[in-house]
């Protein structure tokens, strides 16, 4: 098993559980323990863990993974997710993105559409598309699109979601409108609306909700239920929830009670 890989199940072993085991991780990942106390140790110099005297717990009291080690979390899901967002923005709209691993594959869903940078869009010349982003991964992949107009929020990025926050971001979000705003969340609750798990992201995210005409949240249904530290906005806020199929009945019908209208891929 190399590295990274061994890196990606420790830490998915402490988003899981809060903690993890030097000994039950090397038996489980069928390698020494002096390899998973040097993969605790650099993961922790990384600030992504906290070792502790036989192992390691959950960095600080939200737990949140860094993005590059999301990425293969629910892969299937967000990329059918990603699709199916794609397909709600039509060809002219100004569409805001938040950051996360979700809405990175609406992102690249919406990169392939022909009618978006197929030959007939790229012969009319202009825009087929306006992205607001404050996340730099996701600038960074649609900016080589020519039929897209990237607009990049400014802001202090932060190295776990890639994500620009702070008054530089918020100054940009007072001064447009969208016609959709795409959000990724860390968790979304029937009682409490949505929630990331920082508050400088919350803070960008809540505004890019409120300049928007329509609200879709993009979420694996991991996600449903769960609380994280900063709320973003209430459900009265958000339109459309796009999540996979494995999102419970009657969580389904409790999204629709709220005027949430739920798409399942």
């Amino acid at each position: 098993m190399s590295r990274d890989a061994r890196w990606d199940a420790l830490l998915e072993l402490v988003g899981k559980h809060g903690r993890v085991d030097v000994e039950e991780a090397a038996t489980a990942l069928d390698v020494s323990a002096a390899t998973i106390r040097r993969d605790l140790d650099q993961l922790a110099e990384q600030h992504l863990l906290t070792r502790t005297r036989g192992g390691a717990v959950a960095h600080g009291v939200s737990y949140e993974l860094a993005l590059r080690y999301k990425t293969g979390r629910h892969a299937p899901e967000k990329q059918a997710i990603g699709r199916a967002v794609s397909g709600l923005v039509a060809v002219g709209e100004v569409v805001g993105l938040t950051g996360g691993t979700t809405v990175t594959e609406v992102a690249r869903a919406l990169a392939v559409r022909p009618d978006i940078v197929g030959e007939t869009a790229v012969a009319g010349g202009q825009p087929t598309l306006t992205v607001v982003t404050n996340a730099l991964n996701i600038a960074s992949e649609l900016a080589i699109r020519p039929q897209i107009k990237m607009v990049v929020t400014g802001g202090v990025a932060r190295p776990q979601s890639y994500e620009l926050t702070g008054p530089l971001a918020v100054g940009v979000m007072n001064e447009i409108t969208l016609d959709v705003a795409v959000l990724g969340v860390n968790a979304i609750d029937i009682e409490r609306g949505a929630y990331v798990h920082h508050e400088g992201e919350a803070s960008v995210n809540r505004l890019l909700a409120e300049r928007a005409q329509r609200v879709v949240v993009a979420a694996d249904s991991s996600k449903i239920g769960k609380r994280a530290f900063a709320r973003v906005c209430d459900l009265g806020l958000v339109d459309v929830l796009v999540t996979d199929t494995h999102i419970g009945a009657e969580a389904r019908d409790r999204f629709g009670e709220a005027g949430v209208q739920v798409i399942t891929v």
